[in-house]
């Protein structure tokens, strides 16, 4: 199945941030929450400045690390693209926070394991998709910096812009093989690392985490049964040396 996926040409970003209070109201959020944020990054010197914005939300990786490192399975990937998260399983572990290499999830610090969500993040409006509608932000954005649709069709278009304009654009599109591919597509005239998003691998970042998991249950049975082994060591040298001790006072 063709996953759905986002497209942001930060070309055509204006810094509005109505796609950010979209969201927040879309959402009902507290003020201090962002699941949209922006960077602006400014190069050169006055009057010739080159100005730029990086998008920071969910990347809907197609091998969430998130997911993978996940030990309650409160976070899932859905066949349609987006990467939710159930509150009413999270343990507040934030394992998914150590993991997910965009540094995306927020945790409510000011809030008990017993009170939820725990965790925020970007989920594509999951509830609107599943009514047939588009996430809220690209529905909000003046300029259609954002658009939404199945994957392969995005990174069709997108290619066909840099071909078409090869000097706006970065020979490149962000998300297309960065670990293992995402469902958040950026393209822009920048580069990325200059951007600061991170430099990828088209290796899943899950294949790291996955294999720790794996090990995690062996190696904590075994080592249960090594210290169950030493407690039984223990205690069997301690009964003999007070049979011993005993045996001494008898004869004394």
């Amino acid at each position: 199945m063709n996953p759905s996926a986002m497209l942001c040409d930060m070309t055509k970003c204006i810094g509005c941030h109505s796609c950010e209070v979209a969201c927040q109201v879309n959402k009902v959020l507290p003020p201090d929450t962002r699941l949209i944020s922006f960077r602006c990054i400014e190069q050169g010197r006055y009057p010739d400045v080159t100005r730029a914005l990086r998008r920071q939300q969910c990347m809907h990786c197609l091998s969430p690390a998130c997911v993978s490192a996940c030990p309650v399975g409160a976070l899932q990937k859905t066949a349609t693209g987006p990467v939710v998260y159930d509150a009413t399983r999270c343990i507040g572990c934030r394992y998914c926070m150590n993991a997910c290499p965009y540094n995306v999830p927020t945790f409510d610090w000011d809030r008990g394991l017993l009170d939820q969500p725990l965790i925020h993040k970007c989920d594509f409006c999951a509830d609107r998709l599943a009514e047939g509608l588009q996430p809220v932000c690209v529905e909000t954005c003046p300029t259609q910096a954002i658009i939404f649709g199945e994957r392969d069709q995005l990174l069709a278009e997108a290619k066909a812009r840099i071909q078409q304009h090869p000097d706006r654009y970065v020979q490149h599109i962000y998300g297309e093989r960065e670990g293992g591919g995402t469902s958040l597509l950026t393209m822009s005239h920048i580069p990325f690392d200059q951007l600061g998003m991170p430099k990828l691998g088209s290796t899943p970042v899950t294949a790291l985490s996955e294999q720790v998991m794996e090990y995690t249950l062996p190696f904590a049975g075994a080592w249960g049964a090594t210290l169950a082994g030493l407690a039984l060591l223990f205690r069997w040298r301690n009964r003999g040396a007070e049979h011993a001790a005993k045996e001494k006072e008898k004869s004394s």
